[in-house]
């Protein structure tokens, strides 16, 4: 259960990581409490799943999920650019967050 929770609460570091582009600095006030509704919610499932996963293991996994797909969003859904370079480390991230999750034990 504890990998499941890790899984959305990085889906969530997604959803509100794209959606600080969209507060226009923490201005707009729809915009600005979905994402911090994503930030709280997130970092309680990220606790959640803590308490049974070694820290490492799920920051690392939170982190690595966020920032891939925080990219893959940005280079699919909002226009930034698209490289082999960007796509190669993108696909580092992943092979990390997978690497970590193989060998926490859990």
């Amino acid at each position: 259960m504890a990998w499941v929770l890790l899984i959305v609460a990085g889906l969530l570091e997604v959803g509100w990581s794209v959606g600080m582009k969209f507060t226009d600095g923490f201005t707009r006030w729809w915009p600005s409490l979905f994402t911090g509704a994503g930030i709280v919610a997130s970092m309680l499932l990220l606790a959640q799943a803590a308490k049974t996963l070694p820290i490492g293991t799920a920051y690392g996994v939170w982190v690595g999920i966020g920032a891939a797909g925080a990219a893959v969003v940005g280079m699919v859904v909002l226009g930034e650019p698209v490289t082999a370079a960007r796509i190669f480390f993108v696909c580092l991230l992943l092979v990390a967050v997978v690497g970590l999750k193989a060998t926490s034990g859990h």
